[in-house]
């Protein structure tokens, strides 16, 4: 049985690779009553290791513990969802816990430009993650189910959600009110539904998901194996002009819409 979550778009590095192979191991961590808190604080772990030997000059070792660090991060939600540990403690945890990876080894490779690298990310998997929203959004679709499971402890999801506030919420608004804004610049102002559908196709999800985590860093460890660490790091202002351009050929996309209907139904006042 899988436990993927459906998505508009499917992110090849995590669908193709690592999800199935995670698939496999929880039925026996299942067994084993292994929650999946502690997946997280293991692939957490590894993560951070990763970097100080980044740091420390390593490559392969660095570059073998994050594909492992992947196949668990692709493990806990699966887990969860399969002994029916889905929590709200749990999202928030996985989340932040990638940062502090992402941080670590972005930091391990280059030092005190990792710091700017590692928000440089974090804005494109923020990209990702409000494209899947506002298309599941324009189609009335359910984004994210709620967390089946209660039992979260109120201080510590407390403390997650400050951190989440802290860090992540504003890169949200920051992006969501830019993306607002350049719809309604092409739409004189005033959206609608038709508007929001051209905007937001599964295309841009299809380039958007497939910048996800899981792509990052089998990219990251294959760089590593090849001895080519910058060319990740160069990636990431790569990434950025990449999702630029989609988002100008979203508002184009926009525009055609707009403009054949007016063909099709042009105004008779005159």
């Amino acid at each position: 049985m899988t436990h993927g979550k459906a998505r508009p778009a499917r992110e090849w590095a995590a669908e193709s690779l690592f999800r199935p192979l995670a698939e496999r191991l929880v039925p026996p961590l299942a067994r084993r009553r292994v929650s999946p808190p502690s997946v997280v604080l293991t692939h957490t772990a590894l993560g951070v290791l990763a970097g100080v030997l980044l740091r420390r000059g390593h490559r392969v070792t660095p570059g073998l513990l994050l594909q492992v660090k992947t196949l668990l991060d692709n493990l806990d939600g699966q887990l969860a969802r399969a002994t029916k540990q889905t929590t709200e403690t749990g999202r928030y945890l996985d989340s932040e816990m990638d940062v502090v990876v992402n941080a670590a080894v972005l930091v391990g490779l280059a030092g005190r430009w990792g710091v700017p690298l590692t928000l440089l990310q974090s804005l494109i998997l923020t990209v990702d993650y409000l494209w899947e929203r506002d298309h599941r959004a324009a189609r009335g679709e359910v984004f994210r189910e709620p967390p089946a499971q209660g039992g979260d402890n109120p201080r510590v999801l407390a403390a997650l959600k400050l951190v989440y506030a802290l860090y992540f919420a504003p890169q949200e608004r920051l992006l969501n009110a830019l993306f607002e804004e350049r719809l309604r610049a092409v739409t004189g102002g005033a959206p609608t539904p038709a508007d929001r559908r051209a905007y937001t196709p599964r295309a841009v999800n299809a380039v958007a998901v497939n910048l996800g985590l899981s792509t990052q860093l089998l990219v990251l460890g294959a760089c590593l194996l090849g001895g080519r660490p910058r060319v990740y790091l160069w990636s990431l202002p790569a990434q950025v002009l990449l999702l630029v351009g989609v988002q100008a050929w979203r508002e184009r996309r926009v525009r055609a819409e707009a403009s054949a209907l007016t063909l099709a139904y042009p105004s008779s006042s005159g």
